[in-house]
C-alpha cells in the first residue's frame, strides 16, 4: 500500500507545474532553433551562405540579435526544462496511453541525454562565448575516436544503422499522425488541427529525412574506414544540394524544418504533459 502510494506521489511530482511549464519552455527553444536552422539552410539553397546550417550555427546566429545573450541563455534553460521533462517521463511514464512500457521510458532516456546535452552545449556558448564545433566537427570526431576503438567499424556501422533507423521512424511516425495522441483535441478546433497536420507531417518528415541521410554519410565512413565521409546535419544538408534537384531539394528541406519550428510552438500550446 505505501509503494502503491508513493509511486503516486512520485507520478503527482512528474505531472506537476514546475515539469509542465520546462516542457513547454523546452518545446519553445526548440522551435527557435529549428526556426534559425531553416532559415539558414534557406541562405545555403539561394545565396551560398557559409553559416553553419545546424544548432551551433543557429545559436551563432540567434547570439548576433539585439539582446542576443538573452536569447541565448533563454534557450539553453528551456532546453535544461526539456531535458528535465523527458527525465521524469523515463522516471514515472509518460502521459497517454501505455506511457509506463519500458520501450517509451528508455526513448524519453535517451531524448533526456539528447537534450541535455543541447543545453549544455547552448550554456557553455552563453558563459563563454566560445564557438562551439558544429555538427560535421563533431561527427567527423566521434566517427574518428571509435573507428579507433576495437572493432570501431562495427560499431560505427551500428551506429550508423541506429540513425538511419531513427530518421525513418521518424518520418514514418510523423506520417501516421502518431503525435495525435498527445494532442488537447478538445481545445482545437478543426482548422487548428489540420494546419498542426500540415506542420507536423511536413516537419517530420524533413526532420526524418535529415537524420536518415546523417547515417548514410556515418555508414559511408564506416565501410571507408575514414571519418571524412561522416557529416552532420549542416553537411547532410548542404549535400541535398549536390542532387540533380540541386538547390531546390535543399529548399524544400529547409522549408520542412521551418514547419518543425512552428509544430514545436504548437505543441507547447496543445501537447498534454
Amino acid at each position: 500500500m505505501k509503494a502503491i502510494k508513493g509511486r503516486s506521489k512520485a507520478r503527482q511530482a512528474a505531472n506537476s507545474s514546475v515539469v509542465d511549464t520546462g516542457a513547454r519552455g523546452g518545446l519553445i527553444a526548440r522551435g527557435v532553433l529549428y526556426l534559425l536552422i531553416g532559415l539558414l539552410a534557406l541562405r545555403v539553397a539561394f545565396s551560398g551562405e557559409k553559416k553553419e546550417a545546424d544548432s551551433s550555427g543557429a545559436i551563432r546566429e540567434l547570439a548576433q540579435q539585439p539582446f542576443g545573450k538573452v536569447l541565448v541563455w533563454a534557450v539553453g534553460i528551456g532546453l535544461v526544462g526539456m531535458a528535465l521533462w523527458r527525465l521524469s517521463e523515463a522516471a514515472f511514464g509518460s502521459a497517454g496511453p501505455d506511457g509506463d512500457k519500458p520501450g517509451k521510458r528508455i526513448l524519453s532516456a535517451g531524448r533526456c541525454v539528447f537534450y541535455g546535452f543541447m543545453a549544455y552545449s547552448v550554456l557553455s556558448f552563453a558563459t563563454s562565448s566560445r564557438d562551439s564545433k558544429g555538427s560535421d566537427a563533431k561527427s567527423r570526431d566521434f566517427t574518428s575516436r571509435a573507428l579507433d576503438l576495437p572493432a570501431g567499424r562495427w560499431l560505427v556501422g551500428i551506429a550508423a544503422l541506429v540513425m538511419i533507423g531513427i530518421g525513418i521512424g521518424v518520418g514514418v511516425r510523423a506520417a501516421q499522425r502518431k503525435y495525435h495522441k498527445h494532442l488537447k483535441k478538445a481545445q482545437m478546433s478543426q482548422q487548428v488541427r489540420r494546419v498542426v497536420d500540415i506542420l507536423g507531417i511536413s516537419g517530420g518528415l524533413a526532420r526524418g529525412l535529415i537524420y536518415t541521410g546523417a547515417g548514410v554519410f556515418v555508414l559511408i565512413a564506416a565501410a571507408q574506414y575514414d571519418p571524412d565521409e561522416a557529416k552532420g546535419v549542416d553537411g547532410t544538408l548542404r549535400s541535398f544540394a549536390g542532387t540533380p534537384a540541386g538547390p531546390w531539394l535543399l529548399a524544400l528541406v529547409a522549408l520542412g524544418l521551418l514547419l518543425f519550428g512552428l509544430f514545436s510552438f504548437a505543441l507547447a500550446r496543445y501537447r498534454r504533459v
